[in-house]
């Protein structure tokens, strides 16, 4: 029976054509909720709210505090592009918001910085979920822009909230560090449970019980640490530019916790391609098993054959019709026959055996 293709929608389609700056959502969570949390704060005081007029958010432009302001549903893009207006966001910053399938980058403007990153969580079925987060850096204030509600930043606002650690008293540079940092650390569980399920099968393989469907499995897991290689390669690149670059907003002091998150991801890195080298080994290990399995298959019926083959022939012989075969008239004829036959038999075992082929 012949498999039809799946028809695919490619989302970059739905740019051809468009006028840049145009926003039109690409993501696949279109029936999320729109959902605006600020965090407002300096050292001695903190104010959390929910936004519940996009209009509010301008409020937090100007002031001497720093703000967090975390946008959730980027497929209401007349509200992204309201903040964006408020913000003075150029309208390809907007663009690239709302396409989830933008590649992680770094733009630098005059008055503010653009970031784009994956961030990688794993669902309760253990299937990799690949979420697109923008970060907007200004002077006071940090933006960050998700699909929808729910992510890796729970730490660093119980941070705020009780002003654990030093991230209330510096800068919104150090936020969105803090931030990043957060999406980074999130990547070694990532590796962690890619390695898990990489030593699982290598077990599985290594002790000869591998089911039908392991190869599925493996293919599975290729295809896993090619997504997580393609989400965060590229993040190298851009804490390499903020490290080794001169913006104003980004002060010398976290300059070295810049450097930090880029030896984190320069370990993941190294994880990836340690794990990408250990799939091409199971893949590899599998056929060999495969192929010993079948190896093992024939050389049954290999021995089997050989046992049989004297057998048939003397069973051959005596089953010819010719009158005057000598042995035709002997009373134990049959019997001597049955009798070479067996003993024949139980030689050619015994031999394979000395042989150890059984």
């Amino acid at each position: 029976m012949k498999i039809k293709p799946k028809k695919r929608t490619k989302d970059f389609q739905k740019h051809i054509g468009q006028v840049p700056g145009t926003l039109i959502y690409t993501g696949k969570k279109s029936d999320k909720d729109f959902h605006v949390e600020c965090f407002d704060y300096t050292k001695d005081t903190i104010e959390e709210s929910a936004l519940i007029n996009i209009e509010d958010a301008v409020n937090y432009k100007d002031t001497d505090s720093v703000t967090w302001i975390n946008v959730d549903g980027l497929k209401y893009t007349d509200q992204i592009e309201n903040i964006g207006k408020q913000y003075g966001l150029h309208p390809l910053v907007l663009e690239d918001i709302v396409n989830t399938t933008q590649r992680p980058k770094i733009d630098e403007y005059k008055n503010y910085l653009f970031v784009v990153l994956k961030m990688l969580y794993y669902d309760r079925d253990e299937n990799i979920v690949i979420e697109q987060v923008s970060f907007v850096l200004g002077k006071n204030y940090v933006i960050t822009f998700q699909e929808s509600e729910g992510d890796v930043f729970n730490t660093i606002r119980e941070r705020l909230r009780y002003a654990n650690g030093r991230i209330r008293g510096l800068k919104s540079d150090y936020l969105m560090y803090a931030l990043i940092d957060a999406v980074v650390d999130n990547y070694f569980s990532i590796i962690e449970t890619l390695g898990n399920k990489i030593e699982d099968l290598e077990t599985e393989l290594f002790a000869g019980q591998s089911r039908d469907n392991i190869n599925v499995e493996v293919q599975q897991l290729k295809r896993e640490i090619l997504k997580v290689r393609r989400a965060i390669f590229p993040l190298r690149e851009i804490i390499s530019r903020i490290e080794k670059g001169e913006h104003p907003l980004i002060y010398k002091r976290t300059i070295t916790y810049y450097r930090d998150v880029y030896d984190h991801l320069i370990q993941v890195s190294e994880n990836i391609d340690i794990y990408r080298e250990m799939i091409w080994s199971l893949m590899d290990m599998y056929m060999t098993t495969i192929s010993n399995r079948m190896n093992e298959v024939m050389k049954v019926l290999t021995i089997i054959s050989t046992i049989f083959i004297p057998l048939t022939f003397l069973a051959g012989i005596y089953g010819m019709n010719f009158e005057y075969i000598p042995e035709l008239q002997y009373r134990y004829g049959y019997f001597v026959l049955i009798g070479v036959m067996f003993i024949m038999f139980i030689g050619l075992l015994f031999y394979f055996k000395r042989k150890k082929w059984l």
